[in-house]
């Protein structure tokens, strides 16, 4: 593939808009990237997830300053996530190289699906009472190491349990974004030295520059949109995103 505007812009699009639905919203720049170089490039699920989590370095780090400056971030809990995402980014970017991930991936979804569903009934309820997440280290674990396996499942699985247990969608969304930067440079330099730079790809430059375009946009959406819209968006977004995915893999 010649790399010309033409072949880029279809990636630049996909880019732009996966990157703004993530920044606001806390997920779904991995899994709409990895859908696309698998079912369109039809490149490996390792080559996808090596080059989507390289494109990520670059789009968390400008979405993550992002928050910061708009003040999203509990530091608090970026401590308490960051460290064991790196560990579970770096096992399951090790486990891939040799692990089929559509075997579990129906499983996770299914998961992801019914959370969305609670989340959706939380917002027309309204709101669950503020409070502290208790359970944040494993989680942190699990989701780095989905999101290494999947190519993307950090937000989805991180950003809606912590919902959940009722952690603030705002400061939840931005600490999230921030620390993922972290996440996805270390699962990058995982697959570098596992498998070189194989997955860089004309895709790949196309959708870093969407991407970067985007990153500033979902910081602002998340800081101006009330809570309750806001959780309603994250629980529509998983339980579509979730229900497409299983229905792919039974058909």
């Amino acid at each position: 593939m010649s790399w010309d505007l033409t072949s880029l812009l279809p990636f630049i699009a996909v880019g732009f808009v996966a990157q703004a639905i993530d920044g606001a919203l806390g997920m779904a720049f991995g899994v709409v990237n990895s859908t696309l170089l698998v079912s369109i490039m039809g490149v490996s699920p390792a080559v996808a997830s090596a080059s989507v989590h390289a494109v990520e370095t670059f789009t968390t780090a400008a979405s993550g300053v992002s928050h910061v400056i708009h003040r999203n971030v509990d530091w608090r809990l970026f401590r308490r996530l960051v460290i064991p995402g790196m560990i579970g980014g770096v096992l399951g970017a090790y486990v891939l190289a040799g692990l089929d991930a559509g075997v579990a991936k129906p499983f996770v979804m299914a998961y992801l699906a019914l959370v969305g569903l609670y989340l959706l009934y939380r917002a027309w309820r309204g709101a669950p009472k503020l409070r502290e997440p208790r359970i944040v280290g494993p989680l942190g674990f699990v989701g780095g190491f989905l999101d290494a396996v999947g190519g993307g499942g950090w937000g989805p699985v991180v950003t809606s349990n912590l919902l959940v247990q009722g952690a603030s969608p705002r400061s939840t969304i931005g600490t999230v974004n921030t620390s993922e930067f972290f996440l996805t440079a270390t699962i990058s330099a995982t697959f570098i030295a596992t498998m070189g730079f194989a997955a860089f790809t004309v895709a790949t430059a196309g959708i870093l520059i969407g991407g970067l375009a985007a990153a500033p946009f979902g910081a602002v959406i998340a800081k101006r949109v009330p809570a309750r819209p806001l959780m309603a968006l994250v629980g529509a977004l998983l339980t579509i995103t979730s229900g497409y995915t299983i229905w792919r893999a039974l058909h």
